[in-house]
């Protein structure tokens, strides 16, 4: 597993990663179903006859919302670190996931490999496009405010690009970027936030950032039904603040530390320890490229809770298989949306539609 971390995370053909991420998911196959109980009799009701799955498509797999009814732990109570939550509505349940403190310290490395992938090693000036409050409803948003604190690890001279009321510090904002004019500038929110609260603020060329790196993440539901795409997106952060550098990314708080990162080409990537499965909803078998289904995500990083293979509640596609044009290695994928009837989900989505209520 460490050697796994310690490569360049797109590094590896699909073949070679399957030969060495298949050993570690079925011995954490085994270790949950050894020191979790409901993971044992819940792999016995839904995975019968389970053996050592020889391909990745073979490895078991629990619904992730599980997690916001069941407890599902494989340590002592008294080696929980920390508890993690997921984003949710007003009354609706959230996952729960337990960490140690060793699955906490591999999720911040295999982060930290991903974003310096990108960022490089140096900590860049960074601007939160957000509010400094979120830090004080830490309970209450917990997936947004454990996502912002992560993200700052890479940042330095921190600046909260937003006021109590959502407002863009639009003076405040140019007097950060002319202190450190001529550097490259980190910048992350949560993509409707960077929508509705950066981009529609700004007129054409206020802004001028060829330097900078936008992080953005979260769901897509509420820019999907204003009809605007990736691209459209891209655009006018490119027109209206310079930005060239945009990268979206795919995770969830119950496989924290194994993201999927948007390459310069617009795809989203598995790292070296972790990847992807999209299958067909009505066989439940691995779907060919270029063939829509529901994600499966696997990941080598989780040993203190059972979350190293889940079937998630989004749509996604594969387009192709170690033949991107920007040299990363592995599947190559995107999310087109979420299965029907699903409550929402992303930090971003759960924003948007508190801020309706």
């Amino acid at each position: 597993m460490e050697d796994l971390i310690s490569l360049p995370p797109y590094s590896l053909s699909q073949a070679e990663k399957e030969t060495r991420l298949l050993k570690e998911l079925n011995t954490l196959t085994e270790h949950h179903r050894q020191h979790c109980q409901a993971y044992n009799r819940l792999m016995k009701i839904i995975h019968p006859n389970l053996k050592d799955a020889s391909k990745l498509n073979e490895v078991p797999y629990l619904p992730i919302g599980l997690f916001k009814t069941e407890r599902l732990l494989s340590i002592p109570e008294s080696d929980i670190f920390r508890v993690l939550t997921s984003s949710g509505t007003a009354g609706k349940l959230v996952s729960q996931v337990f960490l140690d403190r060793p699955t906490a310290d591999r999720q911040t490395k295999a982060l930290v490999k991903i974003m310096t992938s990108i960022l490089g090693p140096d900590r860049m000036p960074m601007v939160i496009l957000d509010s400094e409050e979120v830090l004080a409803h830490g309970d209450q948003l917990n997936a947004r405010y454990a996502a912002i604190l992560g993200m700052m690890n890479f940042g330095r001279d921190h600046f909260w690009a937003l006021d109590e009321n959502r407002q863009l510090k639009i003076k405040a904002l140019k007097d950060f970027l002319h202190k450190h004019s001529g550097k490259p500038i980190l910048l992350y929110g949560f993509t409707f936030m960077v929508w509705r609260y950066f981009i529609q603020c700004l007129s054409n060329g206020e802004l001028n950032l060829p330097q900078g790196v936008l992080i953005h993440v979260g769901g897509w539901k509420k820019l999907h039904e204003e009809q605007v795409t990736n691209e459209q997106f891209k655009q006018l952060l490119k027109t209206r603040a310079g930005l060239q550098r945009v990268h979206n990314f795919y995770g969830m708080v119950e496989q924290t530390g194994s993201v999927f990162l948007e390459g310069p080409d617009g795809f989203l990537y598995p790292p070296a320890f972790a990847d992807v499965i999209v299958r067909n909803p009505v066989t439940w078998q691995e779907c060919p490229v270029g063939e829509t289904g529901v994600i499966q995500v696997l990941s080598a990083l989780p040993t203190s809770y059972p979350g190293h293979s889940l079937l998630t509640e989004d749509l996604g596609v594969v387009h192709g298989i170690d033949d991107s044009q920007c040299g990363w290695l592995g599947k190559r994928f995107s999310v087109v949306g979420r299965v029907p009837k699903v409550e929402l989900r992303g930090c971003s989505d759960v924003y948007a539609y508190q801020g309706r209520q």
